[in-house]
């Protein structure tokens, strides 16, 4: 339940940073994670091979180090972030994800009898969609009570009567005029919104960035929880 809270919950989050922030079409965001599939496809069978050979917990936690490793790149996700600086960790959570599902399924199940390992299969998957549901939830509503947060705290550092400020209005207001033929007040008001606009992104993107590392957190009590009780049995 707690890897796909943490895993599957927080999927929606790259493809709303690329199209909010930096303002990638639906398809272009989609594409993106096309190679995590590839990736996870060519990983998973020697991770099943070395599951059936040696320990499953080694490629598991391998798998858990690296996934968490990738969430932790991500909370570093800024307005300025590099198509390489996106790539290179999605690369490695198809690599992760490859690596640790063939054995996260094999220590999910090797306490269950023959005779009951399809329902033990079937039950798993759901277990792990339903905690997919309630990380997109719960993530969400992090992601807004974040936002709001960032927000509150970028706009109260900003000072209307500093020089910095009034000369980014100024600059803004010449744009507006020249660009866009506006009058003064329309241009005091557009380069108002245009800031307003620009902390609004930046709180959106920090928030973001919590929510990975949230979600890297999660993984990993996760992993502890499950190697706890698998000693203990």
């Amino acid at each position: 339940f707690l890897f796909g809270f943490g895993m599957f919950g927080s999927t929606f989050l790259l493809p709303i940073y690329l199209q909010n922030s930096l303002g990638y079409t639906a398809l272009q965001a989609g594409l993106v994670f096309l190679p995590v599939g590839l990736l996870q496809m060519v990983s998973a069978p020697f991770a099943g091979l070395f599951a059936d050979r040696s320990s499953p917990k080694i490629p598991a936690l391998l798998g858990i180090v690296l996934m968490a490793f990738t969430f932790y790149q991500f909370s570093s996700l800024s307005f300025f972030s590099e198509r390489h600086e996106i790539m290179l960790p999605l690369y490695l959570r198809g690599i992760a994800m490859g690596i640790l599902f063939p054995p996260l399924m094999t220590l999910s199940i090797s306490e269950i009898a023959n005779r009951k390992m399809a329902q033990a299969s079937g039950l798993i998957n759901v277990i792990r969609q339903l905690g997919g549901s309630f990380g997109v939830a719960v993530f969400g509503t992090i992601l807004t009570r974040r936002t709001i947060y960032h927000t509150a705290m970028y706009g109260g550092q900003i000072n209307p009567y500093s020089d910095a400020f009034k000369q980014t209005v100024m600059r803004l207001q010449a744009r507006a005029v020249h660009t866009a033929g506006s009058t003064g007040a329309e241009a005091a008001s557009q380069a108002r919104a245009q800031i307003g606009s620009f902390v609004a992104n930046q709180a959106f993107i920090r928030a973001v960035d919590d929510v990975f590392l949230i979600a890297g957190v999660v993984i990993l009590i996760g992993f502890g929880i499950m190697i706890a009780v698998s000693h203990s049995g």
